[in-house]
């Protein structure tokens, strides 16, 4: 029996159960002695150092990323961390890598701490099969669950994401107002992220009439040299502009223009993703998506804050991106 029985069984929703616990008053007493009375017929005890309600906090968050050696990963534990410890909260960070099983795992074991909220930080946790999803809805029916740039739909879990879509069929769109025919699109996963990305550059190419040409989506491994290396192996590929999913992924295509002799941004017009330091340290400097990850993490705390309070908050919420134009373009 766990919060969402209750909840079911009591007709009301989750945060009502948790305000009925709290004895808020927020919640009338006609409420409170529904839920507490299924409470009491099914000796059901809240554990309260695992249910992220207000009563007994242990004012600790649990954060897990895939590796936050990564720059985008690493820079949303900063801002998390800041705007936990700007509430007066800890946190406990866990790297789960990007194996199923090892996500998983990692779940679990920050799990047997004394949480009162699970942040999960990236995409990379949302996308898959429902099975996969099954076990971030098992850990939502116990404590609150935020996802940093990921969705899965289900109670207790609560999502801020990038507008990715958007950002990329706009992008899109500026490269074929530019006159470019043949847009690269490069991408190093498949996760919930990266799918939104490739689906607004495909509806970007439909609503102009163009045609989606499976050659201009090129999968590479998420290195600079790499991505180079894998273009020049491609001799026979040809576009006038490029999408990348990542930063570093666009410097890979400059760097393959560089060791072409191709001209940029006169020859080919390149986009980046994620406004991070490479952007700025590359020659020319990159146009690249503001995925605004400070926002993100700022607004996933400040409702967590809320809803640990007591409060309904929006299950998920988006962020606008901002394209930063820079030299690596002319439009």
């Amino acid at each position: 029996m766990n919060i969402y029985d209750i909840a079911k069984l009591a007709g009301v929703s989750i945060a009502t159960v948790s305000r009925v616990v709290n004895d808020s008053p927020k919640v009338s007493d006609k409420t409170k002695e529904k839920v507490r009375k299924v409470m009491e017929d099914n000796h059901y005890t809240p554990n309260v150092f695992a249910r992220g309600l207000g009563l007994n906090s242990m004012k600790t968050v649990g954060l897990v990323c895939p590796d936050v050696a990564d720059n985008y990963m690493a820079k949303a534990v900063a801002y998390l961390e800041k705007n936990l410890r700007g509430y007066g909260y800890d946190c406990i960070l866990y790297c789960s890598g990007y194996d199923e099983e090892d996500k998983r795992q990692a779940v679990e074991l920050i799990l047997k701490k004394r949480i009162d909220a699970l942040v999960l930080v990236g995409s990379n946790y949302a996308g898959g099969s429902e099975e996969e999803a099954s076990y971030i809805k098992e850990v939502a029916s116990e404590i609150p669950v935020f996802m940093i740039n990921g969705y899965i739909d289900g109670e207790n879990i609560y999502c801020t994401l990038a507008d990715d879509y958007q950002a990329v069929y706009d992008a899109t769109e500026e490269l074929i107002f530019a006159g470019k025919k043949r847009i690269l699109f490069l991408s190093n996963s498949d996760s919930f992220s990266a799918m939104q990305k490739l689906k607004g550059y495909e509806d970007a190419l439909k609503a102009h009439k163009m045609p989606i040409r499976e050659e201009l989506k090129f999968y590479t491994e998420n290195s600079i040299h790499r991505t180079r290396d894998n273009l020049l192996l491609r001799r026979n590929l040809e576009f006038d502009s490029v999408i990348a999913t990542e930063d570093g992924l666009a410097i890979g295509a400059l760097k393959y223009a560089k060791a072409r002799g191709i001209s940029v941004p006169g020859e080919i017009n390149v986009v980046g993703y994620n406004n991070s330091e490479l952007s700025i340290s590359c020659e020319p400097e990159l146009t690249t998506v503001d995925a605004r990850g400070e926002i993100l993490c700022k607004t996933a705390i400040d409702s967590m804050m809320a809803l640990l309070g007591g409060e309904e908050i929006e299950q998920k919420h988006m962020v606008k991106c901002h394209l930063v134009k820079r030299h690596t373009t002319d439009f």
